[in-house]
């Protein structure tokens, strides 16, 4: 488990799963209220450190519908968020790709609390995410600004991009959505991946090959 602190939020981010997915427990430190983004695997430790700290989890949100981010939706149980086009990903095992990990889709498909469009903003006491829709990876796949940070989920990593070869996957869009919806920010607006190590546009910008050599 990590963290990182800025202001009144507090980032832990939980390595979760076969993929090794990045799980964030967003919350704010005064008052406790926060978000849990893609938990791919119900990680004991996250549920400790959510009883332990007494922090009232608001909502799950989803940057996408693969299996290795929404897993463990259910086992959590708290309203969930997602783009409206990566809705069925939640219950068609084909797109959710449950196959692999011999997950069920149902393990994923809670209440949901709220479908998300692109700049849709996301708002609780003191945490804002402004919701960037980057679609590529999955057709609903989105990317959540959080003042100088973003959470990429799949799309954008630290020298690399999400997959396009698997269901619904488009290359063509991902990179467009990169260029054109983050590659905008500062160079020094901190970028937290679905999985890997934590980045920056400016370092993206100049070393991932995918963006440099298009």
């Amino acid at each position: 488990m990590f963290f990182m602190q800025q202001n009144m939020v507090e980032i832990k981010i939980f390595i979760v799963g076969l993929l090794e997915t990045n799980c964030y427990l967003v919350y704010n430190r005064v008052n406790k209220n926060g978000f849990l983004i893609d938990p791919g695997f119900f990680d004991k430790r996250i549920l400790d450190t959510i009883k332990g700290e007494s922090i009232k989890v608001k909502n799950i949100i989803n940057t996408h519908g693969h299996s290795d981010h929404t897993a463990a939706n259910k086992k959590f149980g708290y309203p969930t968020l997602i783009h409206e086009d990566d809705i069925d990903f939640l219950k068609n095992p084909t797109k959710y790709l449950s196959f692999p990990f011999h997950i069920t889709s149902s393990s994923a498909y809670v209440d949901i609390a709220r479908l998300l469009k692109d700049r849709d903003i996301i708002a609780e006491d003191g945490i804002t995410f402004e919701v960037i829709h980057t679609p590529g990876h999955t057709p609903g796949s989105i990317c959540l600004k959080m003042g100088n940070r973003i959470f990429t989920g799949d799309t954008l990593f630290r020298e690399g991009i999400g997959r396009t070869d698997l269901t619904y996957g488009n290359e063509t869009n991902l990179l467009r959505a990169i260029r054109e919806r983050l590659m905008v920010f500062p160079n020094e607006t901190e970028i937290l991946p679905g999985h890997g190590p934590s980045s920056t546009i400016g370092y993206e910008r100049e070393n991932n090959p995918f963006l440099i050599r298009t």
